[in-house]
């Protein structure tokens, strides 16, 4: 599990080097249209972060994973993520994150593997699971960082096309 969790810090601080590189105004402009800004998505991992730390914390305290989704267009829009200064998301991502990066490495191994048949990841995970299979919270977990992952990616290949488009 110790690599895992050094592998995810050094995704949070690469990233946090990479997103710092785009500009205010860059972070603010949708991906396309009826798509959110590098922002609104940053603040989607925010958000991501505080319900799934939650998650984590009580899933080492209980028999079960069956935790409240939440609805993530809403929350963004209501939180109004685009308006906010890029750097302090890019700081509030980064610190979140590594924070989860302790509870991960810290939960106890037989919390991490307890098998759960009582949970609702085939709702709220990333890539859910079957509601009659058991699931484990390192599989939430890893689950979380895929997550983390894919969005990063969708900033990442987005700034890399707009820098593209800029030379040609």
């Amino acid at each position: 599990m110790s690599d895992f969790v050094e592998d995810f810090r050094r995704t949070v601080d690469d990233a946090s080097v990479r997103l710092s590189l785009i500009s205010e105004t860059e972070s603010a402009v949708p991906l396309g249209p009826g798509k959110w800004s590098a922002k609104e998505i940053l603040g989607h991992l925010i958000d991501s972060a505080s319900h799934n730390h939650q998650r984590f914390v009580r899933a080492q305290l209980s028999a079960d994973m069956i935790f409240p989704g939440y609805e993530q267009e809403n929350w963004v829009r209501v939180q109004h993520y685009n308006e906010a200064p890029w750097a302090d998301l890019v700081s509030l991502w980064r610190l979140y994150n590594l924070h989860l990066a302790r509870v991960i490495l810290h939960a106890p191994a037989a919390a991490r593997s307890m098998q759960r048949t009582r949970h609702n990841l085939h709702q709220i995970a990333w890539q859910t699971v079957p509601e009659s299979e058991p699931v484990t919270l390192e599989y939430f977990m890893r689950d979380y960082v895929g997550h983390l992952q894919h969005h990063l990616n969708q900033i990442f290949n987005a700034d890399r096309e707009a820098r593209v488009a800029l030379t040609t």
